[in-house]
């Protein structure tokens, strides 16, 4: 072990060595006479990969965009990032860092915020952006995607030949990401989660190999909800649909700080467990000085598939409530994340090199005067010239229909019951310890709040959306059978845990 080491160390002062001589990103044939001394660490690797393979070394502009995250909490510290052409060059990276001791961790749009990504010291970041992909079936009933494909290019490819399934909301967030977390998206109410449309995959494992599973490995299972854990996915098989409808509305109304209590009174009494599979009810708390420049306003978000107009019965409760505005728009599928501020020219998609915390929690329904309060405690910490002023509260209401359709023992993820999805996100400029102290106890009593007053004796917390002081029972439910059978599976794939950066099982 102390070999091991020190071996790792000597990779370590390599590299630094060599982003003295390499401030560009260096592909396999560029590597010859370059630092010849130093970078034999690095040709090891460089043998055996694709020359579609790409390494940037710190010093260069590529191992900046490359290393840069949404949030910048306890990031992940990387030495050398190897930018793979192919899915074998996953293979021959993990079995380098493997046979250097040295830690990995794979990246794709790097807006996981968890801060438990911040144990990753000093290794190998596999970039996997090169492996972007779509290619539907011929039979049309599935598509291949792969590892490092974001979630926009998915949809509209599949969109160009009258297909959909099941992505995330985000634009700018990959495919693969929160799937591996279970993932939320549109569509969940016809068909499930992200996670539920798998057919099969390939998966890089700890040691190296990489295999195809499907649901006759006992992996598979894991790997829908808490895949982040056990491997390295690099292409992955999905179910697909016909598009049903290609018409969607969605009315934009914004109420005040008063309203609050009717707000919130109204969704469980018109919408939770109540809305078609085809309706969708966001809101986010924020603040607008321009509509109230002394409380956060709601922006409140109906979303209906196959109209050109939300169905009045569905928008009647909130209209006698007497909204400051109210803004009716009609597209399709496709506009779903410009309208709600998700698309990747919104502010949610940038990197401005801010902290960006989330504490999510599951509900079954609003505990209206728990809402209450921590709205009031929302305003005060984050209006005026609070440091917190550009935070949001994110509550989101998707149909659960086809989640809840679906065996809840079928998967890792363990939240099927559960109508509604929560998160304060405190959003911050980097200014040292306290403040992060500080965010961390606003975003705890916050969510604290919402689960004392929800009747739970556990919190659930989608592992997407994680601070990182959460448990594994918090992430993957508390049953116990579930924690026995996800340990047995991590000691059984993982046993070093190598795949332990994000939400760890243990």
């Amino acid at each position: 072990m102390h070999w091991f080491k020190i071996e790792a160390l000597t990779a370590v002062a390599a590299w630094a060595t060599i982003s003295v001589c390499a401030s560009l990103p260096v592909r396999r044939d560029d590597l010859e006479g370059i630092c010849p001394g130093s970078l034999s660490e690095v040709t090891e690797l460089v043998k055996k990969v694709s020359n579609a393979t790409k390494i940037y070394f710190p010093g260069s502009d590529e191992f900046t965009t490359a290393t840069t995250r949404w949030s910048v909490l306890q990031a992940p510290k990387v030495n050398i990032v190897v930018v793979p052409g192919t899915e074998n060059d996953v293979v021959e990276t993990v079995k380098y860092a493997n046979k250097k001791a040295l830690p990995f961790l794979a990246f794709n749009t790097a807006h996981g915020a968890i801060t438990t990504l911040g144990k990753m010291d000093h290794g190998i970041e596999i970039y996997v952006n090169q492996l972007s992909s779509v290619e539907l079936s011929e039979d049309g009933k599935t598509v291949k995607i792969a590892g490092g494909t974001k979630s926009k290019l998915v949809t509209d490819t599949l969109w160009a030949a009258g297909k959909q399934t099941v992505t995330g909301t985000c634009e700018c967030v990959s495919y693969m990401g929160p799937a591996l977390g279970g993932g939320h998206g549109w569509l969940q109410g016809h068909h499930g989660l992200i996670a539920d449309q798998f057919v099969s995959m390939n998966v890089v494992l700890a040691d190296g190999t990489l295999k195809t599973i499907d649901e006759s490995s006992d992996l598979w299972w894991a790997m829908k909800g808490a895949g982040h854990n056990f491997g390295i996915v690099t292409s992955l098989t999905a179910k697909v649909y016909d598009i049903e409808h290609t018409n969607w509305a969605i009315e934009t109304l914004i109420f005040s700080s008063a309203q609050v209590e009717e707000v919130y009174q109204a969704a469980n009494d018109h919408l939770l467990g109540k809305q078609p599979e085809g309706v969708i009810n966001w809101s986010y708390w924020l603040n607008s000085p321009d509509a109230d420049p002394n409380n956060p306003i709601i922006l409140f978000y109906l979303i209906q598939e196959g109209v050109t107009a939300v169905d009045a019965a569905i928008t009647k409760p909130f209209h006698d409530i007497g909204p400051l505005s109210i803004e009716p728009v009609a597209g399709d599928y496709r506009d779903l994340a410009g309208w709600t501020g998700i698309a990747l020219d919104s502010p949610p998609c940038q990197k401005d090199g801010l902290v960006n915390p989330r504490f999510p929690i599951y509900l079954e329904s609003y505990n209206v005067a728990a809402i209450m309060e921590a709205y009031d405690l929302f305003s005060t910490e984050t209006n005026g010239n609070s440091p917190f002023n550009a935070s949001l509260f994110m509550l989101e209401g998707y149909s659960t229909q086809g989640i809840q359709a679906i065996d809840a023992n079928s998967a890792a993820f363990a939240f099927r019951d559960q109508h509604l999805l929560l998160a304060p996100l405190i959003t911050y400029k980097p200014a040292g310890a306290d403040l992060d102290t500080k965010a961390a106890a606003l975003g705890g009593k916050l969510r604290t709040i919402i689960h004392e007053a929800s009747g739970q004796a556990e919190m659930g917390v989608y592992v997407n959306y994680a601070f990182g002081d959460e448990k594994p029972k918090n992430w993957y439910g508390s049953a116990q059978w579930r924690q026995n059978r996800l340990k047995a599976l991590k000691k059984k794939y993982d046993p070093k845990g190598k795949f332990s950066f994000f939400g760890p099982i243990a």
